[in-house]
């Protein structure tokens, strides 16, 4: 028998904390999908509090504030059901799907699987659940889980499916990486022909600090037919109408140590319920085209969730600066940007002009501060101290400090936010000025390599050159010396992103690194540099996390340590 189960599935952008804004976009939803004559309405993981909240949650008024919320939340509902994330507390803490319906909370599922790797900690904060929660609406049966149940091989959705479930129902918040969507695609499809179930999989936007969620909602079909998507980066309500044959056999029972429970929705019949016009099957876009607006969704959330609506930053004629001015400008608009030139004696004519020339393709406003004189001040007053000993970095970082420090004023004086130009190859090896370039509330391309900054660089310019040609094909250089360029110091970018790949990404040693082909001075000498800026790097502002394992909350390491074999 064929039953028709109209789905709506809500990729939304909440904010964590903001229970007030999240509870009206919530609502806000439940409303279109109510004019769609949808049947259920899905949204993402902890809709409620937003994803991390992290310790929010211990806060007793946060966990009591969030389910005055659902409450409201369930006000709202008629003649149609909604499963919504939230904290649920009972005795200990959960992650909880609420099944909303008539009014009321009709049942409540607790996340079985809790992820504590990577960037997730979820065991500091909350307790497994024990029982499977089977909802049936209008004759079809929709089994609820979240997130980690489905990555995890804890046959969650599989004793669901064995014990009736024709609809898999995931609440999602599963944070971005370069070529995640196609390894997520790949398992839900899967879990969809092993279950013999439609898999409504819903996954929230935005960005949350360092953490960027790129939606790619999706429903597939019992035969691993990817029926609908959604965009990536994109808010959308996503409408379906779903063909359950109730009759398909039913995976095998298996033996689990779950317990089972079942709700029964009753929804009113529908007349003449609207057509839905068809909908295209959204396909994943080029890999450039993803980190590009990965990129720029994480820096506008970042901007606008925390009250600002203008950046500034640091505009050099170099690649790094360049980049990051697009990105913004793109997230914000020309208008909120400003590109801070600072020019010393060392810094290249050329370097002005392609600055000027960037700010001019871009429409972003600039300010002129050479530093020569300030610079001068400082090395005058620490004269007597360094004894007239030979110049060195020392005398370098004076001049980074000195535009971290005028570009830190400019953001006080007119509530600006700083965005730092920093790449994850400079930030790997410490090739950067603690307090100088630094300096900021924001690094745009702090997990993005530096042979990455040159394909973004070069995709920018497919159809215009936004990014002066002279700025992407010229040698990289600090221009804090004459004659400086970064090869002085680091290794071959290409080499030093392939070592970056293998042993902060991937954890591969120095051994492994010699096998693979590299140097053993060269990966030595890598390593070195590496563990000893983990200091530089404890103080660094976030930013958008792409790779696989970017510094901070993915790769914890102590910056005290005596262990030399890496």
């Amino acid at each position: 028998m064929i039953q028709t189960l109209r789905v709506a599935l809500a990729q939304i952008n909440p904010t964590v904390g903001d229970l007030p804004g999240n509870t009206e976009l919530i609502i806000d939803y439940i409303h279109q999908a109510r004019r769609a004559a949808a049947d259920l309405i899905v949204f993402p993981e902890l809709t409620i509090t937003g994803y991390p909240p992290e310790d929010l949650v211990l806060l007793p008024s946060f966990v009591a504030d969030n389910l005055k919320c659902l409450q409201k939340i369930a006000a709202q509902i008629q003649d149609l059901a909604a499963v919504v994330g939230f904290v649920n507390r009972a005795d200990s803490l959960f992650n909880g799907a609420a099944v909303l319906a008539d009014g009321k909370i009709a049942g409540i599922y607790h996340k079985i699987c809790l992820p504590n790797y990577g960037v997730f900690d979820e065991k500091r904060y909350f307790v497994s659940g024990k029982e499977i929660l089977v909802a049936e609406i209008r004759g079809v049966r929709v089994a609820i889980n979240i997130c980690e149940d489905i990555w995890e091989g804890a046959g969650v959705s599989e004793f669901a499916a064995a014990h009736g479930a024709q609809v898999i129902a995931n609440l999602s918040a599963s944070p971005y990486n370069m070529g995640k969507a196609a390894e997520r695609e790949n398992l839900v499809r899967s879990l969809a022909i092993g279950t013999q179930a439609f898999v409504l999989y819903v996954n929230c936007v935005g960005g949350q600090d360092e953490l960027l969620f790129d939606g790619q909602t999706m429903i597939v079909d019992a035969d691993g037919k990817r029926l609908l998507g959604g965009e990536q980066f994109v808010e959308k309500l996503l409408v379906s109408d779903i063909q359950v044959d109730t009759a398909r056999p039913r995976p095998s029972k298996g033996s689990w140590s779950y317990g089972l429970k079942h709700i029964k929705i009753a929804l009113p019949i529908l007349e003449n319920r609207p057509t839905l016009p068809a909908s295209a099957r959204t396909s994943l876009i080029d890999e450039l085209q993803e980190v590009f607006s990965a990129l720029a969704l994480g820096t506008r959330d970042y901007v606008r969730k925390n009250g600002f609506d203008k950046v500034v930053l640091g505009l050099s004629g170099g690649i790094d600066s360049a980049l990051t001015a697009v990105i913004a400008a793109r997230a914000l608009g020309a208008e909120n940007v400003v590109g801070v030139l600072m020019p010393s004696r060392f810094t290249s004519p050329m370097s002005v002009d392609d600055a000027l020339a960037q700010a001019k393709n871009l429409g972003i406003k600039t300010m002129m501060l050479p530093i020569d004189d300030i610079v001068a001040a400082f090395e005058k007053a620490l004269n007597p101290v360094f004894e007239n000993r030979p110049r060195d970095f020392t005398e370098e970082n004076l001049q980074a400090r000195v535009r971290g420090m005028l570009l830190m004023a400019i953001s006080n004086k007119f509530n600006w936010l700083l965005l730092t130009t920093g790449n994850k190859s400079e930030y790997a090896t410490g090739y950067c000025t603690l307090y100088g370039d630094m300096a900021g509330a924001f690094a745009v391309l702090k997990d993005v390599p530096k042979t990455m900054v040159y394909r973004l660089s070069k995709f920018v310019n497919q159809s215009e050159e936004v990014i002066p040609a002279n700025t992407i094909q010229r040698p990289p250089t600090a221009e804090l010396r004459l004659n400086q360029h970064d090869q002085d110091t680091l290794p071959p970018y290409d080499l030093l992103d392939r070592m970056i790949a293998a042993h902060v990404e991937s954890n591969r040693g120095l051994e492994k690194m010699i096998g693979e082909g590299i140097p053993q001075d060269v990966a030595s000498e890598f390593l070195r540099m590496v563990d000893r800026s983990e200091f530089k790097r404890r103080q660094a502002p976030p930013g958008v996390k792409i790779t696989t394992r970017a510094f901070g909350r993915d790769r914890r390491m102590p910056i005290t340590h005596g262990y030399k074999k890496l």
